[in-house]
């Protein structure tokens, strides 16, 4: 990179300069990638294609009339400082040398804190021209660049730049320009005897939290909203209304588990009660409950009827006498047709009133409580280890409120999130999950508003045995053997101010400690994960807590970046980022290099766009699955030091499977933890790529078949060589790949699958690997 820096332009420059731009205007400016470069153009008070931004202080932004060229320029101007740009991004040839150049003009400009006035590339690194300061005549600067893999730029008339500046300055005559792109000619060599530490299988690992559809709406298969009546039927944030003409209703204080138990009044021969509406039912297909009820026997029975469509043969009933005391009835239902807004209907037409306690339906196909149907998926998964309940939940859960009878466990608000806590999905149930999946459980204890005796009532509750007190109530509640659970987050990024019970690194690294030492005491064979955040707060656990620790948890999520291949490189710059700290932090605190602390991912994915699934329920791209396969190889680099990876989250929300009320589907990101979780080695060896690849080859286990991985994030075809040193391959290899043409290729349930994994054969590695454009490459060549 070098940059230039031309002085005051002439009358003859500026004259020359102006015939030049009536010929550009009249042509076109051909070669220049900037959009309105002279800003000649509006689009209402602005130059068209251009934005004005304020990084720091404060900035007036004029689309001025004023040009060196013609009749308009863009202005900034701050009279107590400012670090401001008019910006544009501008799509560019990735591994290509372009020239950015124009002119500056400026009054009474003086540098501060920042440089003065100057073009910059935002999305390159130390891409500026020299700076324009005091009161200069229109002044040329430019600076020329390579983009790398960038295949956009962010281009800014920068004012301050990296601190603030006061004056004015003026911005015209723009131009980006390519001066030559390289010839990509991507190779692939692999050392095969260059093998490093085995990857953890952890690093498939998943988490779910109590957020949006994750687990409700997702994972767990109950039908109906609020089904325990925190909210007063009727009410703005309940789902139950009174059936039409359904009369008084009133809420009883001696509730049955929620905040409100809605009693129905009856006056005689008026049919009356509530209904729940929204509900997708399909023909042919089994529901199950119970509802609870009771009353005044005269105002029986009560009819609870599940509905597809209006009239008598629409519809199916089942009647309950009921009591005076609260009584449990079993609910099936066979649905006679199908609808996305059937309806469950409570009713009697008695005298006197009824109450009703709770409710349920589920389909009569759930395991255990799960929807099969996303439990299929999950068990092609196959994650060996699934972090659970949060996430910013935990830090204000208490655990013990998801125990004993589903029924009789209290709703809540959720305390992180929007929406509500059913708490129909507790330790049990997560264990039953886990169990269900083939998977370990790592447990998250509350290190917010919770304290250490929470942790250790929920370690014993899972750990003890059945002699103890919670080892006893874990036994009254259907389990009489030990969870063995092993991995224990303690807390959950605590480091950050929108935690419940936040509070300043010192004071938490006692708090952790505290914890860890008491769980450890409680029980030594558990493994301890302490809450981190590369920099500041993961040194400060590594110098104060490093004896208190098995693992320090680090998270991370990438938003939508312009152009494939940026957007790609986001997770495994992180990753590598991360990494690099955590191995400065070895060679700076003492003792830590032998105690060598594993680096364990425990939240990573993109999260961006809208939510379409519910709550943060972000829709996933082909070029996301590029990215996540990226992010792996760049975990797989490191295996000495990363151990566990928990992509966040698994079903609905940000995650890798995503459903309807009836249907359940892989996004493209889960199809690319599905394929290397089933067919990527575990012995990473040595691989040298050339851009704009990204891959990694591994051995299996028997040493018998190397594996090799490749992102190709672009649009070419590629026929990439692959040489081997050290090992003999067999020239014929396996394949899958998961490839579309359009990086914007999705996936959505009930709707056919636009991106797939597809099986394909390798003739002959001799003649190269084929790489189809936009694609996750995944071989098995075995050995000869």
């Amino acid at each position: 990179m070098r940059a230039i820096f031309h002085g005051p332009a002439t009358a003859l420059a500026l004259v020359a300069a102006l015939a030049m731009a009536a010929i550009a205007a009249a042509r076109g400016d051909e070669g220049n990638l900037f959009p309105n470069p002279s800003f000649e153009a509006s689009d209402g008070d602005l130059p068209a294609g251009w934005r004005p931004h304020t990084w720091g202080g404060t900035a007036e932004f004029h689309h001025a009339e004023i040009g060196r060229s013609g009749d308009r320029s863009v202005q900034i101007s701050s009279s107590q400082g400012a670090d401001a740009s008019w910006t544009t991004t501008v799509d560019v040839e990735p591994h290509s040398t372009y020239r950015l150049s124009g002119w500056i003009k400026t009054e009474g400009l003086r540098a501060g804190s920042g440089r003065g006035a100057l073009l910059n590339v935002h999305t390159l690194q130390n891409v500026a021209t020299g700076a324009v300061r005091g009161s200069r005549d229109w002044t040329q600067v430019e600076v020329v660049f390579d983009t790398g893999t960038e295949t956009s730029v962010q281009l800014n008339c920068l004012f301050g730049g990296w601190g603030e500046s006061t004056g004015t300055a003026w911005f015209d005559d723009v131009r980006l320009e390519r001066l030559d792109t390289a010839t990509l000619d991507p190779e692939i060599a692999i050392d095969a005897t260059e093998v490093a530490p085995p990857i953890h299988p952890f690093v498939y690992g998943q988490f779910i939290e109590h957020l949006g559809r994750c687990i409700y709406g997702g994972i767990w298969a109950e039908m109906l909203e609020d089904r325990k009546f925190l909210h007063p039927v009727g009410a703005e944030q309940s789902p139950w209304r009174t059936l039409p003409g359904g009369g008084a209703m009133m809420v009883t204080m001696d509730s049955f588990v929620g905040e409100h138990t809605p009693m129905i009044l009856l006056p005689g021969g008026q049919r009356r009660g509530l209904v729940q509406r929204g509900l997708a039912l399909r023909e042919g297909r089994g529901y199950e409950g119970r509802i609870w009820l009771a009353g005044m026997p005269a105002s029986g029975p009560v009819s609870v009827s599940l509905v597809w469509a209006d009239g008598a043969e629409g519809r199916e009933t089942i009647t309950v006498d009921i009591d005076l005391e609260y009584r449990m009835t079993p609910l099936q239902f066979t649905a006679g047709g199908s609808t996305d807004d059937g309806r469950l209907e409570i009713a009697a037409a008695g005298q006197g009133h009824f109450r009703v306690g709770t409710v349920s339906l589920m389909p009569d196909d759930n395991v255990e409580g799960m929807r099969a149907d996303t439990l299929a998926l999950l068990r092609e998964l196959d994650a060996p280890i699934y972090r659970w309940p949060g996430g910013n939940f935990v830090s204000g859960y208490d655990w013990r409120e998801g125990i004993g009878d589903r029924d009789r466990r209290p709703p809540r608000r959720n305390p992180a999130w929007t929406g509500l806590e059913h708490n129909d999905f507790g330790i049990d149930e997560f264990i039953a999950f886990c169990r269900l999946v083939d998977a370990e459980p790592l447990v998250v204890v509350n290190t917010g508003a919770g304290e250490v005796g929470l942790a250790l009532a929920k370690l014993e509750y899972c750990n003890g045995p059945a002699d103890s007190p919670m080892g006893r109530l874990r036994a009254e509640n259907g389990r009489e053997e030990s969870y063995d659970v092993e991995w224990w987050c303690v807390g959950n990024e605590m480091f950050g101010a929108w935690q419940i019970g936040y509070m300043p690194l010192d004071d938490y690294v006692q708090k952790h400690n505290r914890f860890a030492e008491a769980m450890r005491d409680a029980d030594p064979s558990i493994q301890l994960i302490a809450v981190g955040a590369a920099g500041a707060w993961s040194e400060g656990m590594m110098r104060g807590s490093a004896e208190y620790m098995d693992m320090i948890a680090e998270h991370f999520y990438c938003q939508e970046r312009p152009g494939v291949v940026a957007h790609v490189q986001q997770v495994p710059d992180r990753v590598r980022s991360i990494v690099a700290a955590h191995r400065r932090y070895r060679e700076e605190i003492p003792g830590l290099a032998e105690k060598a602390i594993p680096i364990a991912i425990t939240e990573w994915n993109y999260w961006y766009g809208p939510h379409l699934y519910g709550e943060l329920g972000t829709r996933y791209f082909q070029k996301d699955a590029l990215g996540i396969a990226a992010g792996l190889h760049e975990m797989a680099r490191h295996s000495d030091i990363v151990e566990m990876a928990n992509y966040a989250q698994t079903v609905n929300v940000i995650g890798a499977i995503k459903t309807t009320a009836t249907e359940a589907a892989f996004e493209t990101t889960g199809l690319v933890l599905k394929l290397y979780r089933g067919h990527f080695g575990t012995l990473p060896v040595a691989t040298e790529i050339t851009a704009p690849l990204d891959a990694k080859a591994a051995w299996t286990a028997d040493r018998e078949t190397l594996t090799l991985a490749v992102v190709n994030p672009t649009a070419e075809h590629f026929r990439v060589p692959v040489t081997v040193a050290g090992a003999a391959l067999a020239g014929q290899a396996r394949g899958w790949r998961i490839a579309h043409d359009n990086p914007l290729a999705y996936n959505a349930p009930g709707e056919e699958a636009q991106v797939t994994i597809e099986d394909f054969e390798v003739d002959d590695l001799g003649e190269g690997l084929p790489l189809a454009p936009f694609s996750v490459t995944l071989i098995h060549a075995g050995v000869e």
